[in-house]
């Protein structure tokens, strides 16, 4: 009997149970399954994998076989005790360079332990649960990182496409690059060029037969191809060679001065960590639409399945090991569900080094050179070069790219952050204030962060503004301490006490520092530090919500009988325009004055549902002259030539296709419509009122599919709530065919400048689903933190 638990408890348990003869037997022992989508996913990684692990290896002057190992422990350490599911670890391309120079400096066997080494101070920072704050690395340190690594590889790499042998530095090989020239290899060019020639056309073949065949790896097909030419033309080339296992060389004590070692093992650690947690939320990502059961990542359990992985990898003799994009992206892409995937991957390639062996080596190493350039390029993204340019951060992403690529990786990222903290340091010192006199008023512009470093200019500038003038400060940043608060405070007082007006705007969100919960606005609104804060107030001032209701009020708002809840409503709508005139116009004044100027270039039209709570701005995150909507009830299409008795819907679809020249239209419908649920209820007969005319435009969503077995349209995640969702579901489909019949849809689809999208938005759960193109229906598949719209034509 265990000793936690009481002889009484014991036998009371037991008494229970002989007085339940009708309770369930015991649940059956948990039985280790494999979902089919797992197994799949799990060879497709693999298959990914192998050539990968063999041409990393190659890359860093490694062993061979200490890819395989790297890949293998991580599907199956890392795969197990990680906190990504979906996550695949591995030898990753941004760790090349650094273990190459390892290799170089220490030899195999001490890299081998300053990856213990590194191992076990990533199970430190795990347990010290600091994963979160490595994300505080600014991405255009991350990406230019990367991006030398990828500059690196690929100039090393391609000494050995042209037939030659690297050297150790960027420098050198630049150098060394005329003479390798002069001097190429025929056969290695060959079969370089055929496996870069497949890996850039296999995933754009063409047609349905290219969509099924795009289902095998590029990377295994680029390199199987390159290996059979190679054999069937003969070609004395270098290839993998796989000495035995029994000769494979384990980790040693680690040789050499204790500060370069040590350096070594805080550059592994940086690298590996920063990799796999970036990793990891980038597949949060991914499988958010796919997979929501599965929740967020645990980074520390991560950065500790990783840092056991590095211990295993290194102490067998495996390369260093990370998360890796290419293998994960393909992992959830495959439709992996568990770490099961993760897993079993990491068995495929154990089987694959005991049984494999003579088919790896018939591998020429000039394929395996230009598979690892190809990746060394694409490390360098264009997409992360914009998005860093959009973002001011081009200086740090240069300076740590030309750092890691001339310098070394840590002394690259040393370079990085170094810059990054003095360009923070400059914008937050750097704030620029602007006065301009326009029809009588003073506008007073404040660009940028004001802090106690910018008061003296800000007052200085308000203090030049006439005794009683008109005056609209803007502010336009993020925060505001103490000293502008007060120096803004005392000016404003002085101003409106010698006749003056003030009126401060703000960005939304805008953060003020203010010295006490009761002070004084200094927008002057009369509201106490007690008032409830509207959650709503994003995106509408009005106060009919449940989060400001008081007791008192009745649910629909309305204090009294009719007359004062017309007058409500009519203080409701005064005050909106009110608020909008304070807060929301001056932000957008500009904008509206260039569309004013310049006319709406609308890129979509939207047409939707009239229900009030669906509010198109808010949901697709547009702004003024985003979106052309169309509103109506039940977002119905009539047919074109159908006598409906109102052509308002075909007139703007006119005007949008073939005046706006919108680039698609969208068909959004919504949970709980009111118009499908009379739809649905409606029967033959009756009076003809305008609403039963209207809705017989929606009568078609009611008809079952050809087949008359599946839905007209469903939902991927889960089943309909009932019947009227099942039906604003079909609803949207069947519009979308009224659409395509209107004249002007037809010609923009057919000569390709048109595209046609579904949507349907579940109010309670504030949740956007889009249509999908499917062989089996309509599909609406959830949305996620990145959405995509596909045209369902």
């Amino acid at each position: 009997m265990p000793a936690c638990v009481p002889a009484h408890a014991t036998d009371s348990t037991q008494t229970k149970r002989l007085h339940q003869p009708h309770s369930p037997p015991p649940t059956p022992p948990h039985r280790f399954r494999v979902a089919g989508a797992d197994l799949s996913a799990s060879i497709a990684v693999f298959l990914i994998a192998l050539p990968l692990s063999l041409g990393i290896a190659l890359a860093t002057g490694a062993p061979l076989q200490s890819g395989l190992v790297a890949a293998a422990i991580g599907g199956l350490v890392a795969g197990l005790l990680g906190g990504s599911p979906l996550q695949v670890s591995g030898p990753a391309a941004g760790l090349t360079v650094v273990t190459a120079d390892l290799i170089h400096h220490y030899g195999w066997r001490t890299t081998c332990a300053i990856t213990v080494l590194a191992g076990f101070a990533q199970l430190g920072l795990g347990c010290l649960r600091v994963a979160r704050t490595a994300l505080a690395v600014s991405p255009a340190i991350v990406h230019g990182m990367l991006a030398g690594i990828g500059v690196t590889i690929a100039m090393a790499q391609l000494h050995i496409v042209l037939g030659g042998t690297p050297q150790s530095a960027v420098l050198d090989n630049l150098q060394a690059l005329p003479a390798q020239l002069a001097r190429l290899h025929p056969a290695a060019v060959s079969v370089s060029a055929l496996t870069l020639a497949v890996l850039l056309l296999w995933p754009r073949l063409p047609g349905r037969t290219g969509r099924i065949l795009r289902k095998i790896p590029a990377a295994l097909v680029a390199v199987t191809a390159a290996t059979t030419t190679a054999s069937l033309a003969g070609f004395t080339l270098p290839k993998v060679d796989l000495p035995s296992w029994n000769s494979h060389a384990l980790a040693g004590l680690p040789e050499g001065p204790a500060l370069g070692i040590a350096a070594a093992v805080l550059t592994i650690t940086l690298v590996c960590s920063v990799q796999s947690l970036l990793g990891a939320v980038a597949v949060d990502k991914l499988a958010a639409g796919r997979h929501p059961h599965l929740g967020r990542s645990d980074l520390n359990r991560e950065l500790l399945g990783q840092g056991a992985a590095n211990i295993v990898s290194g102490a067998l003799g495996g390369l260093p090991l990370a998360g890796v994009a290419v293998r994960s992206s393909a992992n959830v892409q495959s439709g992996a569900t568990s770490r099961n995937s993760t897993m079993l991957h990491g068995v495929w390639v154990v089987v694959a080094a005991l049984l494999m062996v003579p088919v790896l080596e018939l591998v020429p190493l000039a394929s395996l050179a230009a598979l690892v350039m190809a990746v060394g390029i694409q490390m360098v993204s264009l997409h992360h070069i914009r998005t860093v340019t959009r973002h001011r951060e081009v200086l740090v992403y240069a300076v740590t790219t030309l750092g890691v690529v001339f310098l070394g990786v840590l002394q690259g990222v040393t370079l990085g952050v170094a810059v990054a903290v003095a360009v923070a340091l400059h914008r937050l010192a750097r704030t620029r204030i602007t006065h301009e006199e326009t029809e009588g008023v003073h506008y007073v512009r404040v660009r940028g962060q004001l802090t106690f470093l910018a008061v003296p200019r800000l007052s200085r500038t308000l203090h030049l503004l006439p005794v009683g003038a008109d005056a609209v400060v803007e502010l336009d940043g993020s925060f505001m301490d103490h000293a502008a608060y007060e120096s803004l405070q005392d000016w404003q007082k002085t101003h409106r006490a010698r006749g003056g007006t003030v009126d401060l705007t703000g960005r939304a969100g805008t953060r003020i520092a203010k010295p006490a919960p009761n002070a004084p606005s200094l927008t002057g609104d009369q509201e106490t530090a007690e008032a409830p804060a509207c959650r709503c107030r994003p995106w509408t001032p009005w106060r009919n919500h449940q989060c400001e209701r008081s007791p008192s009020t009745p649910a629909d708002g309305h204090p009294g009988g009719p007359s004062d809840g017309a007058r409500a409503s009519e203080q409701q709508l005064a005050r909106g325009i009110s608020a909008f005139q304070r807060n929301t116009a001056p932000q957008v004044r500009h904008e509206l004055a260039r569309l004013a100027r310049e006319g709406q270039r609308p890129s979509q039209l939207f047409l939707t549902c009239a229900d009030s709570r669906l509010v198109t701005s808010m949901i697709t995150s547009s702004g003024p002259g985003d979106l052309f909507v169309v509103r109506n009830v039940g977002n119905l299409v009539p047919l074109p030539g159908v006598e409906s008795g109102d052509d308002s819907v075909a007139a703007a679809i006119e005007y949008a296709v073939d005046v706006l020249r919108v680039r698609s239209i969208t068909v959004c419908g919504h949970s709980g419509c009111g118009a499908m649920q009379a739809l649905l209820s409606s029967e033959p007969g009756g009076a003809q009122t305008p609403l039963r005319r209207w809705l017989r435009h929606g009568m078609p969503s009611l008809e079952p599919t050809a087949d008359g077995e599946r839905p007209r349209a469903r939902i991927s995640a889960r089943a309909p709530a009932d019947a009227v969702e099942q039906l604003c579901l079909a609803n949207v489909v069947q519009q979308l065919e009224h659409l395509r019949a209107h004249g002007s849809v037809a010609r923009a689809l057919s000569e390709d400048r048109l595209e046609l999208h579904g949507m349907y938005f579940h109010v309670g759960e504030a949740q956007a689903y889009l249509l999908t193109p499917s062989e089996d229906g309509a599909v609406f598949e959830r949305v996620g933190a990145v959405g995509e719209l596909r045209s369902p034509a």
